[in-house]
Protein backbone atom coordinates (compact mmCIF):
# COMPACT_ATOMS: atom_id res chain seq x y z
CA UNK A 1 0.00 0.00 0.00
CA UNK A 2 1.39 3.48 -0.86
CA UNK A 3 2.04 5.76 1.89
CA UNK A 4 -0.92 8.39 2.48
CA UNK A 5 -0.46 12.10 3.38
CA UNK A 6 -4.86 12.88 4.55
CA UNK A 7 -7.29 10.31 5.33
CA UNK A 8 -10.81 11.41 5.27
CA UNK A 9 -13.10 8.88 7.54
CA UNK A 10 -16.48 10.00 8.10
CA UNK A 11 -18.49 8.36 11.57
CA UNK A 12 -22.10 8.69 12.21
CA UNK A 13 -21.52 7.82 15.98
CA UNK A 14 -22.63 3.93 15.49
CA UNK A 15 -20.18 1.43 16.51
CA UNK A 16 -19.96 0.17 12.95
CA UNK A 17 -18.67 3.71 11.77
CA UNK A 18 -16.20 3.93 14.76
CA UNK A 19 -14.83 0.40 13.64
CA UNK A 20 -14.35 2.10 9.96
CA UNK A 21 -12.64 5.17 12.20
CA UNK A 22 -10.41 2.43 14.00
CA UNK A 23 -9.16 0.81 10.68
CA UNK A 24 -8.64 4.43 9.32
CA UNK A 25 -6.59 6.00 11.98
CA UNK A 26 -4.13 2.45 11.88
CA UNK A 27 -3.64 3.49 8.07
CA UNK A 28 -2.97 6.74 8.89
CA UNK A 29 -0.92 5.74 11.80
CA UNK A 30 1.62 3.53 9.63
CA UNK A 31 1.72 6.79 7.12
CA UNK A 32 2.34 8.97 9.60
CA UNK A 33 -0.66 10.80 7.57
CA UNK A 34 -3.06 13.10 8.76
CA UNK A 35 -6.10 11.69 10.05
CA UNK A 36 -9.63 14.00 9.08
CA UNK A 37 -12.74 12.83 10.76
CA UNK A 38 -15.91 13.81 9.52
CA UNK A 39 -19.44 13.68 10.78
CA UNK A 40 -22.51 14.60 8.28
CA UNK A 41 -26.12 15.81 9.60
CA UNK A 42 -28.87 17.46 9.58
CA UNK A 43 -30.02 19.67 12.62
CA UNK A 44 -32.74 18.32 14.93
CA UNK A 45 -34.57 19.59 17.66
CA UNK A 46 -34.58 17.56 20.99
CA UNK A 47 -37.97 16.45 20.08
CA UNK A 48 -36.98 14.71 16.55
CA UNK A 49 -34.26 13.24 18.28
CA UNK A 50 -36.47 11.82 21.17
CA UNK A 51 -39.20 10.94 18.33
CA UNK A 52 -36.72 9.20 16.15
CA UNK A 53 -35.20 7.02 18.95
CA UNK A 54 -38.35 6.01 19.68
CA UNK A 55 -39.06 5.02 15.71
CA UNK A 56 -36.22 3.90 15.01
CA UNK A 57 -34.33 2.40 17.63
CA UNK A 58 -30.81 1.11 16.87
CA UNK A 59 -30.73 3.33 13.70
CA UNK A 60 -31.69 6.57 15.62
CA UNK A 61 -28.12 7.82 15.53
CA UNK A 62 -29.02 8.58 12.21
CA UNK A 63 -30.77 11.60 13.04
CA UNK A 64 -28.97 13.93 15.70
CA UNK A 65 -28.39 17.81 15.61
CA UNK A 66 -24.76 19.58 15.65
CA UNK A 67 -24.21 18.92 19.49
CA UNK A 68 -24.69 15.42 19.66
CA UNK A 69 -22.33 15.72 16.33
CA UNK A 70 -19.62 17.46 18.41
CA UNK A 71 -19.91 14.40 21.24
CA UNK A 72 -20.03 11.93 18.33
CA UNK A 73 -16.55 13.52 16.71
CA UNK A 74 -15.51 13.91 20.14
CA UNK A 75 -15.53 10.02 20.86
CA UNK A 76 -14.11 9.41 17.30
CA UNK A 77 -10.90 11.10 17.70
CA UNK A 78 -10.30 9.17 20.84
CA UNK A 79 -11.09 5.87 19.21
CA UNK A 80 -8.77 7.40 16.42
CA UNK A 81 -5.55 7.80 18.71
CA UNK A 82 -6.06 4.61 20.54
CA UNK A 83 -5.87 2.57 17.25
CA UNK A 84 -2.59 4.80 16.03
CA UNK A 85 -3.42 8.03 14.67
CA UNK A 86 -1.42 10.99 15.74
CA UNK A 87 -2.97 13.87 13.66
CA UNK A 88 -5.92 13.75 14.05
CA UNK A 89 -8.82 16.95 12.88
CA UNK A 90 -12.60 17.06 12.86
CA UNK A 91 -15.64 18.22 11.15
CA UNK A 92 -19.65 17.89 11.33
CA UNK A 93 -20.92 19.28 8.19
CA UNK A 94 -24.96 19.69 7.58
CA UNK A 95 -26.00 17.68 4.74
CA UNK A 96 -26.21 14.09 3.44
CA UNK A 97 -23.47 11.63 4.36
CA UNK A 98 -21.80 10.74 0.54
CA UNK A 99 -22.01 14.59 -0.05
CA UNK A 100 -20.59 16.03 2.83
CA UNK A 101 -17.86 13.05 2.64
CA UNK A 102 -16.52 13.77 -1.06
CA UNK A 103 -16.23 17.46 -0.51
CA UNK A 104 -14.57 16.63 2.54
CA UNK A 105 -12.39 14.74 1.06
CA UNK A 106 -11.89 17.49 -2.27
CA UNK A 107 -11.13 20.74 0.48
CA UNK A 108 -8.06 18.75 2.49
CA UNK A 109 -6.76 16.94 -0.40
CA UNK A 110 -7.64 13.57 0.36
CA UNK A 111 -5.33 10.31 -1.09
CA UNK A 112 -7.60 8.17 0.94
CA UNK A 113 -11.37 8.08 1.85
CA UNK A 114 -12.88 5.75 4.40
CA UNK A 115 -16.21 4.60 4.44
CA UNK A 116 -17.76 1.69 6.71
CA UNK A 117 -19.68 -1.05 5.29
CA UNK A 118 -22.72 -2.03 7.15
CA UNK A 119 -23.62 -4.61 5.08
CA UNK A 120 -27.01 -3.66 4.03
CA UNK A 121 -29.77 -6.04 2.46
CA UNK A 122 -30.24 -6.01 -1.01
CA UNK A 123 -33.61 -4.61 -0.77
CA UNK A 124 -32.77 -1.98 1.78
CA UNK A 125 -29.20 -1.33 0.13
CA UNK A 126 -31.66 -0.47 -3.67
CA UNK A 127 -34.37 1.83 -1.14
CA UNK A 128 -31.63 4.04 0.63
CA UNK A 129 -28.95 3.60 -1.51
CA UNK A 130 -25.15 2.18 -0.36
CA UNK A 131 -22.96 5.47 0.94
CA UNK A 132 -19.75 3.09 0.60
CA UNK A 133 -20.62 1.97 -3.62
CA UNK A 134 -22.04 5.83 -4.32
CA UNK A 135 -18.56 7.09 -2.32
CA UNK A 136 -16.24 4.55 -4.37
CA UNK A 137 -18.44 5.44 -8.05
CA UNK A 138 -17.81 9.40 -7.13
CA UNK A 139 -14.16 9.79 -5.48
CA UNK A 140 -11.57 11.14 -6.72
CA UNK A 141 -9.05 9.22 -4.21
CA UNK A 142 -8.28 5.77 -2.89
CA UNK A 143 -11.47 4.69 -1.12
CA UNK A 144 -11.57 1.83 1.34
CA UNK A 145 -14.78 0.01 2.29
CA UNK A 146 -14.26 -1.56 5.26
CA UNK A 147 -16.77 -4.31 6.56
CA UNK A 148 -18.07 -3.40 10.04
CA UNK A 149 -21.11 -5.47 9.94
CA UNK A 150 -19.86 -8.16 12.26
Amino acid sequence: MSSYRTVVVGTDGSAPSLRAVARAAGVAGESTARLVIVCAYYPSSAREVEEAKDALGDEAFQVIGSAPAEDTLREAADVARSAGAAAVETFASVGAPVSVLLAAAEKEAADLLVVGSRGLNTLKGRILGSVPSEVCRRADCDVLVVRTAR
